[in-house]
């Protein structure tokens, strides 16, 4: 997923049904402890646990966003395919151009767990 050393990770969405080991990875890499709620820190990346009905999507990828670096990426976490709380790939897609996202990759990251790397759109040059 391409984390670093020292990098600060905002996690939003945490639930019983997260992956343990995913997250205990990603925090060994970085060194840090995720970041949680509202914090004044510009943050690197932002992991985003959704299921189907955890409300809108832009409001959380928006909400998200005010931490977010202007090279941090948001990692959208979804139960994969028929696991509960499944969400629909065309809805992260369909959301992320309204938050001023692009889609850059999905990867399957964990046994029940699915993520999706968003980042800030760049402008176009000119």
């Amino acid at each position: 997923m391409g984390f670093a050393q020292g990098e600060l990770v905002l996690e939003v969405g945490y639930g019983a049904d997260c992956d343990a080991a995913l997250r205990s990875e990603i925090m060994k890499i970085t060194g840090t402890k995720f970041l949680e709620g509202s914090t004044n820190e510009v943050i690197d990346a932002v992991l985003l646990w959704f299921r189907e009905d955890d409300g809108d999507l832009v409001d959380e990828l928006m909400d998200a966003m005010a931490y977010l670096s202007e090279t941090g990426s948001i990692w959208v976490l979804t139960p994969k395919v028929g696991r509960t709380g499944h969400v629909e790939p065309s809805d992260i897609q369909d959301a992320a151009p309204t938050c001023g996202l692009s889609q850059t990759s999905s990867l399957a990251v964990a046994a029940d767990w699915t993520a999706t790397r968003l980042v800030a759109r760049k402008a176009g040059k000119r």
